[in-house]
């Protein structure tokens, strides 16, 4: 175990933590991971000290698991996966390092959230290519580690993407950067240089970011991160489209991003629609649900500063002509609902409480990739599996995000469940594993495995796990990084 004392001389004894009830904190959190205590909570203030904490914890073999979000967490990967684990809380690392507005990127640190880096770079005249309704303690840096899908797949150009470069402890202690962000010098000495930090690729042929993304901290501890941005438009106009049909709403999405006619672009069932704007003040969640198709498209049509009228017309006329030719209805206003409104809010993080913890108090995501052609039969499987489980599946939320230029999709199945009911919470859980096997089987692609399903979607892919394994000895031989996440 690291000493104390020692600790106390790298983060100062007011940030480190042995008290019994802030421990538990950290201990569990709304996923079905089995709840284990660390021994201590660390909140370091630099890289510095981070690093000083790494090498620490390799004399001592203790093993760290870091964090930089605040509650609540959902997943598991941020639960100690062994005993006498130490938990190094970044959320303090708040400050935004830079911000460039002509190559549209910003960098910043681990604790800083949606919220405060929205409000920064929007002073610039760009927004984030946000995910959907982050949580208000969501890091930035969290989410683009865990490839969080982003709502403008007009701009997502890389399944990495919004991440450009990253600065990462590993665990042996060292430093390393990513990227352009890799090039000589430091830091401001590649500004003044006019290097901006927004190529991932690198150093050299490498592309270490896809080595650090989606490792939930297996391999190291990043203590900034930079991000692209995108301009904000000088018009914007919104529209829904809800039909029974979900493969007439993908055709539609699929030439939609195609043709590049949207900006953000996304799918819920009518439960996360009824969610999400009765848990922003729109009225009553049943009511909502009640008047709403089953599967509803949301796009919005943007125009920049040239012509942005002109602009306007010409993509509002292609978009009705679409919409004509596959016999749907776009509509400024759907179930009292208004597409202006609805932009607003998705154009921000959530409002407290978090969006998915009002409609039951609960829930549990089952997130996957999968080409458009096979979303219906796997949406049918899942609600086959929850009907053999005792889930009833009006209980599932469902989101369809396209990413990559809209080459495939990023499913989100959310099932709303009551944590105070032990029989209900129960029923969660097994549809979880029965699902998550039921889709594995038809091809669905866990590209972020986490907790009880991790085993089952690992051990479908040896050579990844070997490749990986591999990785690790390099970067983290003392296997201090988060050791029981993944496959290590």
């Amino acid at each position: 175990m690291i000493d104390k004392g020692k600790l106390a001389e790298i983060v100062g004894t007011d940030n480190v933590i042995f008290e019994g009830r802030m421990l538990e904190e950290y201990a569990r959190d709304m996923s079905f991971v089995p709840p284990i205590k660390p021994v201590c909570v660390l909140k370091p203030e630099n890289a510095e000290e981070v690093s000083r904490i790494v090498k620490l914890a390799g004399e001592t073999l203790t093993p760290l698991v870091p964090v930089s979000s605040g509650p609540p967490h959902f997943r598991g990967d941020a639960i100690p996966g062994a005993s006498g684990a130490a938990i190094v809380d970044l959320s303090g690392m708040k400050k935004i390092l830079h911000i460039d507005r002509k190559n549209r990127v910003a960098m910043f640190e681990p604790g800083v959230t949606f919220s405060e880096l929205a409000a920064a770079v929007a002073e610039k005249g760009l927004r984030l290519n946000m995910p959907l309704l982050p949580r208000q303690s969501k890091s930035v840096v969290g989410s683009l580690l865990e490839r969080e899908p982003v709502l403008m797949p007009k701009y997502h150009w890389d399944i990495a993407d919004p991440l450009a470069c990253v600065e990462v402890i590993f665990g042996t202690g060292e430093k390393f950067r990513t990227g352009a962000a890799a090039g000589s010098g430091t830091i401001e000495e590649q500004w003044a240089a006019g290097s901006a930090q927004k190529e991932a690729a690198g150093p050299s042929a490498a592309s270490w970011y896809r080595l650090i993304q989606g490792a939930q901290g297996t391999m190291g501890i990043v203590t900034w991160a930079s991000a692209r941005c995108e301009l904000i438009p000088a018009l914007e106009e919104p529209f829904f489209i809800g039909s029974a049909n979900l493969e007439k709403i993908l055709e539609a999405v699929h030439w939609m991003i195609r043709l590049r006619l949207v900006n953000e672009c996304l799918v819920l069932n009518n439960t996360n629609l009824a969610s999400i704007t009765s848990a922003h003040g729109h009225g009553d969640y049943t009511k909502i649900k009640a008047n709403l198709h089953p599967w509803i498209l949301f796009f919005n049509i943007a125009a920049y500063d040239f012509l942005p009228d002109e602009r306007i017309i010409g993509q509002k006329e292609d978009m009705l002509e679409l919409a004509q030719r596959l016999g749907l209805e776009p509509a400024k206003v759907l179930a009292g609902i208004s597409a202006d409104e609805f932009l607003n809010i998705i154009q921000q993080p959530s409002d407290e409480p978090y969006w998915k913890l009002r409609h039951k108090g609960g829930c549990h995501d089952i997130a996957f990739l999968a080409n458009y052609d096979d979303i219906s039969g796997m949406a049918q499987a899942v609600n086959i599996s929850s009907k053999a489980a005792g889930f009833p599946p009006t209980g599932l939320g469902i989101y369809l995000q396209p990413i990559v230029q809209g080459v495939n999709c990023h499913c989100e199945f959310t099932l709303y469940y009551n944590p105070g009911d032990a029989a209900e919470t129960a029923r969660a859980r097994n549809l979880s594993v029965s699902a998550t096997r039921e889709l594995l089987s038809q091809g669905a692609f866990f590209s972020r495995p986490y907790g009880e399903t991790t085993g089952l979607i690992m051990d479908r892919d040896a050579a990844t796990v070997n490749a990986l394994k591999k990785i690790k000895e390099i970067v983290d031989p003392l296997h201090i990084m988060n050791p029981g996440k993944l496959c290590f």
